[in-house]
């Protein structure tokens, strides 16, 4: 390597933003709905938004009311070849169109169903390509599991650092020692179980993770969020998200009128389980009738936003931190270059300094002062929280709206026009390599995934008990996507 192609090297790896970062920012901001484009919107600003996997290991060995999967979910085998390898085209696509770095999620059925080698080795490929995966899961698995998933052949850890989700909610049948739930409260020592593995982890190999809690919140289990929030609060946790149920996948399965379930009506059970009112209008991803969520610090149980639209320096250093700062990657990359990236970004605009620290200093008043916070430190009672609820829309409202935005029509019914409007700035997309698309989560669950299911039966049939599972590496996928969705 020539000097000047090092030199080049070095500057691009520490330049604050990444040039195909700041292309793929700049389209997806480009590529939104008008009116998502608002100054608190953060896709096409500082982040693309989320991915997720599609079409590999649709099976789950829990049964679930309601349930997103489609009707033929379980009658694919699960083949860790093939999640390695559709996976890895899937992740190749997004990174070349939404740039070098993202959140995405391994995500079909039920994850630990994989063998823990192919689960890894997808771990791997996604992080290859600047994916920061997450795994999802029901969490019913064991530690065993956790560790042939994070170590290597020879024992040492391919990892420094896992992210996991896990659900749990009293609808989900199956779940070793609480098969039939009859409440939240039955699940709270599952909970606490699934968050002491990764403790344990962290104590014996030195991996740190990220755990995320999901939650499908019904008529059934509203009431409950403030219980769910409260305990889970006192767990290892970094996120709670909710998701009140949308009609998808399974229509066997649809037992209650799950309209009467809002964003705000669980968002104000979430404040009721914090005890406090949870700041969330300062930053948006995507359509806030979708999502909404916020970040603080919690600080011996009291939560402090890191951002709050109703003081005016909170929304200026937002301003600043987006203007400048908005797309620079913080994760996986070298102690030494992360320091000059962030050496230059503020030498850059030092006049961003005051109103940095002051926002810094607003936060630490919310936990109660800095001393406050010293405090609850030392007691290992400080730690960084996100709360989410994602609004997931109905299959019947998705299929029509898809099929007239493929044709360039905005519809003339005031729902299916909503709807468009939210795929438009959906935040959690999939990737079709066949085809080159993108494509919206709810579409991917409401109108392609019974298509993809109906070929994966015939790649990936259910085999004799007994006989062993032999792994496919290639296919004929594309072409039997192709068949299933002629009949469909």
């Amino acid at each position: 390597m020539s000097i000047a192609t090092a030199l080049r090297d070095f500057e691009l790896q520490t330049r604050p933003i990444h040039p195909d970062t700041r292309r793929a920012l700049d389209k997806r901001w480009a590529d939104l709905p008008e009116h998502a484009k608002t100054p608190e919107q953060l896709l096409g600003k500082c982040a693309v938004g989320c991915e997720g996997t599609h079409g590999v290991f649709p099976k789950c060995n829990l049964t679930c009311s309601p349930c997103y999967h489609s009707a033929d979910a379980n009658k694919v085998r699960i083949d860790g070849d093939h999640t390695v390898t559709e996976v890895t085209k899937q992740m190749g696509l997004l990174r070349q169109i939404r740039g070098p770095r993202a959140h995405a999620q391994l995500i079909g059925g039920e994850v630990s169903l994989l063998p823990a080698k192919a689960h890894r080795e997808t771990l791997l490929a996604m992080r290859a390509v600047g994916r920061e995966p997450m795994s999802m899961t029901h969490g019913d698995f064991d530690y065993e599991y956790l560790l042939d998933v994070v170590l290597d052949e020879t024992g040492k850890p391919a990892f420094k650092k896992v992210s996991f989700a896990a659900h749990f909610d009293s609808l989900m049948r199956g779940r070793r020692g609480a098969v039939r739930p009859k409440s939240e409260a039955e699940l709270t020592p599952f909970r606490e179980e699934f968050a002491e593995m990764f403790a344990t982890l962290k104590k014996e190999h030195k991996v740190d993770s990220y755990l995320a809690h999901n939650m499908t919140v019904t008529p059934t289990n509203l009431d409950e969020v403030e219980q769910v929030t409260r305990d889970v609060l006192e767990m290892n946790y970094d996120m709670m998200s909710f998701q009140p149920a949308a009609f998808i996948g399974d229509d066997r399965r649809w037992k209650e009128n799950f309209e009467e379930v809002t964003i705000d009506a669980v968002w104000e059970r979430i404040e009721a389980g914090a005890g406090q009112k949870l700041p969330h209008k300062a930053v948006q991803f995507g359509d806030p009738r979708c999502n909404r969520h916020t970040v603080g610090v919690l600080v011996d149980g009291r939560f402090a936003s890191v951002l709050d639209a109703d003081e005016p320096k909170d929304i200026a250093a937002r301003d600043r931190f987006l203007k400048h700062y908005g797309g620079m990657i913080f994760g996986d990359i070298p102690t030494w270059a992360l320091t000059i990236k962030v050496m230059r970004a503020v030498l850059s605009h030092p006049q961003d300094i005051p109103p940095m620290v002051g926002l810094v200093n607003r936060i630490l008043k919310r936990g109660g002062g800095l001393r406050a916070v010293i405090r609850a430190a030392r007691r290992g009672k400080v730690s960084f929280k996100t709360f989410v609820v994602h609004n997931f829309m109905d299959a019947e409202q998705v299929k029509p709206a898809w099929q007239l935005m493929q044709q360039g029509v905005v519809a003339d019914d005031p729902k299916i026009k909503e709807t468009q409007e939210r795929l438009g700035s959906c935040m959690y997309a999939m990737a079709h390599p066949e085809t080159g698309e993108i494509v919206p989560a709810c579409v991917q669950h409401s109108v392609l995934d019974p298509i993809e299911n109906i070929g994966l039966r015939k790649l990936l049939p259910l085999e004799p008990k007994g006989e062993r599972t032999t792994g496919i590496t290639n296919g004929r996928a594309d072409d039997l996507v192709a068949e299933g969705a002629s009949r469909w």
